[in-house]
């Protein structure tokens, strides 16, 4: 029997069988799922219902994601999925899935904070100076105005300490909001404040029951 979204052939809230009077329809079909894993970018079109076109992601390495307090989206790489609510083994076998929790690379938003703020991304690396000499090479050529614009900056710009922990190991988690197996994409955003405390502690509560 194939994959069907119909209830004809389910037994009634009571209990009675239901009588079968006609054959399966193209509009109660279902579709093998996508099951989008992590390599090099694979995406099938697939015609549907009124001549439309899904994009199934078979296989991404890559997406949009958005850093919502910094105002920031930079397409970076998928790790890895690290948490999956309704299922470990999508964790296990790195399946992408909208609502899983992933880890990306860091790298284009340290970037794109160090530009804006004109400094280091964490304290650690302020401390031992990495960066700071393209940020003294930067500031030589940068006139008085924009010097000042960029200590404001600095001084209402405020890093949440679980992310900043983060970006010293380069990783960011980050939840998928988009639908692989749907529109072929892999886009989500970086988790902080309360989520991220959340996200955190099933991580370590999961890690414990191994």
């Amino acid at each position: 029997m194939g994959i069907t979204r119909d209830s004809r052939h389910k037994r009634s809230a009571t209990g009675a069988r239901r009588a079968y009077y006609r054959k399966k329809r193209a509009f109660e079909l279902g579709r093998q799922a996508a099951n989008t894993r992590i390599g090099a970018k694979r995406i099938h079109t697939v015609r549907v219902r009124g001549g439309n076109l899904k994009h199934r992601a078979l296989r991404l390495e890559s997406g949009n994601f958005a850093w919502g307090s910094e105002h920031i989206t930079a397409k970076t790489r998928v790790l890895g999925v690290v948490y999956n609510a309704s299922n470990n083994e999508l964790v296990r076998t790195n399946t992408l899935v909208k609502g899983c929790i992933v880890q990306v690379d860091a790298t284009p938003f340290r970037q794109a904070y160090e530009k804006h703020y004109g400094q280091p991304v964490t304290t650690k690396r302020r401390a031992a100076g990495q960066g700071a000499a393209e940020a003294n090479a930067d500031e030589a050529k940068l006139s008085n105005n924009v010097t000042r614009k960029l200590e404001n900056r600095r001084k209402e710009g405020k890093l949440d300490s679980l992310v900043e922990q983060q970006f010293g190991a380069g990783r960011l988690y980050a939840a998928v909001s988009s639908r692989p197996g749907q529109s072929g994409r892999c886009d989500g955003y970086i988790l902080e404040g309360k989520e991220l405390e959340f996200y955190v502690r099933r991580l370590k509560a999961s890690k414990g029951k191994q």
